[in-house]
C-alpha cells in the first residue's frame, strides 16, 4: 500500500476552501471577526501570502496524518512493520500482507466511512486543542463553536476525500 500524494495535496486545499464559505461575512465571518478580536484593520495588515501558505501547509500535516486514520489498512502494515522480510514480496510476511490487502484491501474505503473518522478525529482532536487554547486565551463558547466547527467539518470532508480516493 502507497500514499496517494496526489489526494492528500488536493485534500490539504480543503480548509482554504472552506474557509471561503465558512468565515465569509454573510456566514460565521462577522461573529467569528467580533469573538475573535479580530477587525478590519488588523486583516489588512496581515501577510496573506504567508497566512494561506502555512494554512496549506499545516492543513497538508492534518491530512496527512488523517490518512493513517481513515484507512484501517494502515495498520496491519504498522502491526507488521518491524518483521522480517516485510519489504519484501516474496517473503513469508510479504505474501500474507499481500493476500491480505486482495482479500480485504477495499473494506471501508468510502467517503462516507471517511466523513465518520474525520468527524470522530475532529471532536475528539480539533475541538478539545482549540477549547483548552480558548479557556486560556478568554475567548468565548461562541469562539470555540465557531473555530472547532470549522475543524470538525475540514476534518470529515478531508476524511471522506482521503479515504474514497487515495
Amino acid at each position: 500500500m502507497q500514499l496517494n500524494w496526489i489526494v492528500l495535496f488536493l485534500a490539504a486545499l480543503l480548509p482554504l476552501i472552506l474557509g471561503f464559505f465558512w468565515y465569509h461575512k454573510s456566514v460565521f465571518g462577522t461573529a467569528w471577526m467580533k469573538v475573535s478580536g479580530m477587525d478590519n484593520e488588523k486583516a489588512k495588515n496581515m501577510n496573506m501570502a504567508k497566512v494561506f501558505g502555512l494554512t496549506y501547509l499545516f492543513s497538508f500535516f492534518i491530512a496527512f496524518g488523517l490518512n493513517f486514520i481513515v484507512i484501517h489498512q494502515w495498520h496491519v502494515y504498522s502491526i507488521f512493520a518491524n518483521e522480517p522480510g516485510m519489504a519484501d514480496p516474496t517473503s513469508e510476511v510479504g505474501q500474507y500482507l499481500k493476500s491480505f490487502m486482495d482479500k480485504y484491501g477495499q473494506n471501508f474505503r468510502t467517503f462516507k466511512h471517511g466523513i465518520f473518522h474525520g468527524i470522530e478525529y475532529g471532536i475528539l482532536t480539533a475541538w478539545p486543542v482549540i477549547g483548552v487554547n480558548a479557556l486560556f486565551e478568554r475567548k468565548s463558547a461562541k469562539y470555540i463553536a465557531i473555530s472547532a466547527g470549522f475543524w470538525i467539518v475540514c476534518f470529515a470532508l478531508m476524511g471522506g476525500v482521503i479515504c474514497a480516493f487515495a
